[in-house]
């Protein structure tokens, strides 16, 4: 058997989110499976390095799967490519040994939250920003952002239906920075819990419109209670954008994403 690792972007719109569910229920993951399990005439299983919800982006999420069928590389990316549907692409794919695991050795993950701050609508951005419409304070937003920053227990930034055995994670950076009408928040941590970004965003907008000053963000880590952060924001604007793996596996180095998603590393 041979591994292989591959960097996934997806528009995750017309997805239940990446991991594959009951029959019926369209998924990134089922959907790279099917197509690969046809090159390779055989079943094939993807293992992806996080979960995302429905609706849901990812301009690199990075994959491994296992295969006895002998292709070359090109075979692989173009077969791929040339089946998948057009609102998912295999964007690089490389052999590995049977130590990486795309999952179990990722040692951050990394994604990017982009609100569209405009009293008009986005329209060629559809579903790819969450449109906020109404004015906010940036400088509000980015300083309270930091308060992310470092080791806490997330359980009231976690949806109910969360399955992760404890809350405490450890958050690298959570920065906010403007770019014009674009608000874009970065934030890396040693993993994620179930809508934990999305109801940071939440609390973020809320501070930003004026309805908690910044220590508010203090009571909700303290209550520990999903009830005290307020409301989830969209899956619109969420993007999964890198995870980080031990640099002997040498994994390529690709674009965060589209120019009106970068932003000064």
């Amino acid at each position: 058997m041979q591994r292989f690792a591959i960097g996934i972007e997806f528009c995750g719109v017309s997805y239940k989110g990446w991991q594959a569910q009951q029959p019926g229920v369209p998924s990134v993951q089922e959907t790279l499976e099917k197509v690969l399990s046809k090159i390779a005439n055989e079943p094939v299983a993807v293992h992806g390095a996080g979960r995302t919800d429905a609706g849901v982006h990812a301009t690199n999420m990075v994959a491994h799967f296992d295969t006895s069928a002998i292709r070359p590389i090109r075979g692989w990316l173009m077969g791929a490519n040339s089946t998948l549907p057009k609102d998912i692409s295999i964007q690089w794919i490389k052999e590995m040994d049977e130590g990486f695991h795309a999952r179990f050795k990722a040692q951050a993950r990394r994604y990017r939250y982009v609100v569209y701050n405009n009293p008009q609508r986005p329209a060629l951005l559809h579903k790819q920003v969450t449109h906020a419409y109404y004015p906010l304070d940036a400088d509000k937003m980015i300083e309270a952002a930091r308060k992310f920053e470092g080791t806490h227990n997330f359980e009231s930034f976690r949806a109910a239906a969360c399955q992760s055995n404890q809350p405490v994670r450890h958050v690298s950076h959570c920065r906010l920075i403007r770019h014009g009408c674009y608000l874009v928040l970065d934030i890396q941590a040693d993993g994620f819990l179930h809508h934990m970004v999305r109801n940071i965003m939440g609390c973020l907008l809320e501070i930003g419109q004026g309805m908690h000053e910044i220590d508010h963000i203090d009571k909700i880590f303290a209550a520990e209670d999903r009830k005290a952060a307020g409301v989830t924001a969209p899956p619109d604007g969420l993007y999964f954008i890198q995870a980080h793996y031990p640099e002997h596996f040498d994994l390529p180095k690709v674009p965060l994403g589209p120019h009106w998603l970068n932003m000064p590393e």
